[in-house]
């Protein structure tokens, strides 16, 4: 399985940790959306799209995200994070993965592309002026109002009012 396509969409601001999204797309025809390009400790890293978790309310029910204190349907507390076990075993985070790579391989594999894109991205950037290949062109600016020239309206005259009521 190939790499056919990495599509790079940087995000705003220096000092977040998350640099950019990219699209995967394999062998032409499977596509992953939402993978990460992270500034970590040790330098920048890919990480696999994911969502967040959730947890059934015991009163109701409800699916509420993990670590919640309180239900958002029903409003009962919810019991505390530490004492939570999901299959006898504490669960250590708040997302789960949606595609991961199997093998370091396949992991590092993807990690050269995406960066390798990423740094395309950014060198494209530097040059100016600069319009990332994900960003659609601006819409054109509205017209100004014309203004037309209004009709003048004829006065009603108001209906005389005999006092009387009728049934």
């Amino acid at each position: 399985m190939e790499i056919t396509e990495v599509k790079i969409i940087p995000k705003e601001g220096q000092d977040k940790k998350l640099k950019a999204y990219a699209t995967l797309m394999f062998d032409n025809c499977f596509v992953v959306r939402n993978v990460k390009v992270i500034k970590g400790n040790k330098g920048l890293f890919v990480a696999m799209p994911s969502r967040k978790m959730r947890e059934a309310c015991p009163r109701c029910n409800y699916k509420n995200p993990v670590r919640s204190k309180f239900c958002s349907q029903c409003g009962s507390s919810l019991p505390v994070w530490e004492t939570r076990r999901v299959d006898g075993e504490i669960r250590q985070s708040e997302h789960k993965d949606i595609a991961h790579p199997i093998t370091l391989e396949c992991r590092e594999y993807i990690q050269k592309k995406v960066l390798e894109a990423y740094d395309a991205e950014l060198k494209r950037s530097t040059s100016t002026p600069y319009v990332s290949k994900e960003t659609p062109a601006p819409p054109p600016a509205p017209a100004p109002p014309r203004e037309e020239s209004k009709p003048e309206r004829e006065e009603s005259k108001p209906e005389e009012d005999t006092g009387d009521i009728q049934l």
